[in-house]
């Protein structure tokens, strides 16, 4: 077994633990709707219709908040943590899954099938964030949304940043690539979305923090009738 795939493993085994984590615990600092992790994801989640992907869904931690209705579509480029997710799927009902081996920026999904593209704690760790966002763009529905939680960087000059650029050489390579001093809401903002809709927040956790959460909606299609 060479390092990476031990790494992989590992990982896999962290992240089947963290399950076990009770989000309603994660306090949200400055978030005026919800004052837990576990109340937002629920608020986020909880109501979804049809087809839904999610990007980087680790060993399942979101799973509990969807509806068990919903055709769920998990895209996880770590394969060692599929038997996880579907344990995860099994404990919490869902039925209709299916799992495949991929990455954010080239996902293995048809153009606009999609409802809901969901990504948390994910948009930080993908190799290249913008040609992610256009790949979402591609699977979803016109008006379809995509719904996000995601740590980014802290204010330039602030203490948090400056541990954030100091410690990101030894924390993407520990964490799977995540990047804690990553600017995502560039990206959104230049993504050419409907609506880019998100509240910051924070959580106690200083180089995880700040937080954004929100949704975008892909633009519809065009009419043709003239006007």
């Amino acid at each position: 077994m060479n390092l990476s795939t031990l790494q992989k493993r590992l990982f896999a085994w962290g992240m089947g633990k963290a399950n076990a984590a009770d989000d309603q615990a994660i306090k949200l600092i400055d978030y005026p709707d919800y004052g837990s992790l576990g109340e937002l994801k629920q608020a986020f989640l909880g109501n979804l219709n049809h087809k839904v992907v999610e990007i980087g869904p680790g060993a399942g931690a979101n799973l509990a908040y969807y509806p068990k209705k919903i055709d769920w579509i998990g895209v996880e480029p770590n394969p060692y943590m599929h038997s996880y997710l579907e344990k995860e799927a099994q404990k919490h009902g869902l039925s209709a899954i299916a799992l495949h081996q991929g990455m954010a920026e080239d996902l293995p999904i048809e153009d606009k099938s999609v409802d809901t593209v969901v990504s948390t704690h994910v948009l930080c760790s993908v190799k290249d964030l913008d040609r992610s966002l256009q790949e979402i763009k591609r699977i979803l529905k016109p008006e379809g949304n995509f719904i996000f939680i995601e740590h980014v960087a802290g204010e330039c000059g602030s203490w948090t940043r400056r541990i954030q650029d100091g410690i990101e050489p030894v924390w993407k390579t520990i964490f799977d690539n995540c990047h804690p001093n990553r600017e995502t809401w560039q990206s959104l903002a230049n993504s050419d979305w409907e609506i880019v809709s998100y509240q910051q927040f924070h959580l106690s956790f200083p180089i995880v923090s700040p937080h954004i959460a929100g949704i975008l909606s892909k633009k519809p299609v065009p009419s043709l009738c003239a006007k």
